[in-house]
């Protein structure tokens, strides 16, 4: 195991950065023209927004004269503009969001308490909506953009992870295990490139070796290798014994002094971001994790939203299921619709409705096929070229038009659009008390095992997809699924 010589060329690299020893480090250029257009793409926002409403007749000019300061400083106040939102997704929305709730309510104040312009809040409420919708329609062109450019190399930054050797080869795995495939280990940070790794035991860097990642040393090595690589993050991964107080802190004050940023990876993975936050306590700021949303309150728009949409797609979508009916009818001998008992919310049994893509002696030939079994580490029972899926099956399959009626499931309530996978129920007697969490919400015509590759994935790998989903639900998470599942059908990976 060789360990990069970064200490000694910390004299030289601190040298090369004397003239900003007073002024500090510059952000990089990209990340003010960034600031630069998104407070441009707002304020034109709030200015058409301001004279829409103006041109309906509705407005005066006090409105289209204040909406864009207000607009701009709203969101400024909300840390719109603060680079670490760059590239993000939900958070940077409900930033948005949070910052349209502000507007009316400030010119509430200004029009009725202290300009005595009663018809300002209402116009400030016609043309707010129109404002986020604009300025959201840019953030979203914007963080696209700024994606692709990172996919390409460009406007990265660098980062060092610092910790243990055991908790830094665990994070690499979960970096690697979540990564597009094929991505290399440099690559595994979303808008960053890792340098390398500092150890608090640089003898177990045998440990993280077997991940492609270079050790550059210890933690006296953190500052000289953020300013040999231009600033960049120093991520602390697992915080542990090795490193205590007053280690933490001497670190973070090495790295503002190398112009990086001093980030913290949590002991827990598959939290997300949403259901963190830092709450002070006694003078001491801890990290609180919320609850997950178990409730039938918190999901009732959901359910309500999910029914709508099944049945707009059943009216819509009848003459397909229609034609795959009668194609399926055609292909095989045996019914058009197959239907099993599965288990849903709470454990509780139904019985789910699939177009039929095997032959009728299906189940009395599985025995004869469980050397062939996939998914032999877990619970599932999935087979390559199984011999008992017709050839209709095997399309419907390969596109998930067979599960086209499990519409109605979710149309009567037993199950979501969007959800685990719906378990049998001689899968849930195997469950350990874990992974029954699963049950605590209805399983899904799809969901987050679904999208990741579905049969192709390890039992375990989709168990941790289930809790993941079961406990970081929320409408947004629900929308990205969704956006993510028509790739995912038109690829076809998994579906088998």
């Amino acid at each position: 195991m060789t360990v990069l010589p970064v200490t000694h060329e910390r004299h030289r690299v601190e040298s090369s950065y004397a003239d900003h020893s007073n002024s500090g480090f510059h952000r990089p250029r990209w990340k003010r023209r960034h600031q630069l257009v998104l407070l441009a793409t707002d304020t034109v926002a709030a200015m058409a927004a301001a004279l829409l409403v103006l041109r309906a007749g509705g407005g005066h000019w006090p409105a289209v004269l204040g909406l864009p300061p207000a607009w701009a400083g709203s969101l400024a106040a909300h840390h719109a503009y603060a680079p670490a939102s760059f590239g993000s997704g939900g958070g940077l929305y409900r930033q948005v969001l949070r910052a349209a709730l502000v507007v009316p309510a400030l010119a509430a104040l200004l029009g009725w308490g202290l300009a005595g312009e009663p018809e300002l809040p209402r116009e400030m409420i016609l043309a707010v909506p129109l404002a986020t919708m604009l300025s959201l329609t840019a953030r979203f062109a914007l963080r696209r953009r700024l994606r692709g450019l990172w996919a390409r190399g460009r406007h990265r930054t660098t980062a060092v992870l610092v910790g243990p050797s055991a908790g830094i080869a665990e994070l690499l795995t979960a970096l690697l295990r979540d990564s597009r495939a094929g991505a290399p280990a440099a690559t595994v940070f979303q808008g960053m490139d890792l340098a390398g790794v500092c150890l608090t035991d640089p003898e177990g860097a045998e440990a993280v070796d077997v991940c492609g990642v270079p050790v550059l040393g210890g933690l006296a090595e953190v500052q000289g290798a953020l300013r040999a690589f231009g600033g960049g993050s120093a991520v602390v991964a697992l915080p542990g014994p090795e490193l205590d107080a007053a280690q933490m802190r001497r670190l973070s004050w090495s790295t503002a002094a190398a112009g990086g940023e001093f980030l913290i990876a949590p002991g827990f993975g598959d939290v997300s971001a949403a259901r963190l936050a830092v709450r002070p306590v006694g003078g001491m700021p801890l990290i609180q994790v919320r609850a997950p949303r178990l409730s039938r309150l918190s999901r009732l728009p959901k359910e309500l939203m999910e029914r709508l949409i099944a049945a707009l797609l059943l009216l819509l979508l009848s003459p397909l299921m229609g034609a795959v009916a009668l194609a399926v009818r055609l292909g095989s001998r045996g019914p058009t619709l197959f239907r099993q008992v599965r288990v849903g919310l709470h454990g509780k049994p139904f019985t789910m409705l699939k177009f039929r893509t095997m032959r009728t002696d299906a189940e009395e030939r599985r025995a004869e096929l469980a050397h062939a079994n996939h998914n032999s580490d877990g619970l599932l029972f999935k087979v390559r070229d199984d011999p008992r899926i017709t050839r209709v099956g095997a399309t419907l399959r390969r596109y998930s038009l067979d599960e086209l009626p499990q519409l109605l499931n979710v149309l009567t309530g037993r199950m979501s659009l969007i959800g685990p996978r719906p378990p049998l129920p001689e899968e849930v007697a195997g469950y350990s008390h874990e992974v029954r969490r699963r049950l605590l919400v209805k399983p899904g015509l799809t969901g987050l095992w679904q999208v990741s590759g579905r049969s192709d994935l390890p039992w375990d790998e989709a168990v941790r997809l289930d809790l993941a989903y079961v406990d970081n639900w929320s409408l947004g998470l629900d929308t990205v699924i969704l956006l993510r599942t028509g790739p995912a059908v038109v690829r076809g990976t998994g579906a088998y």
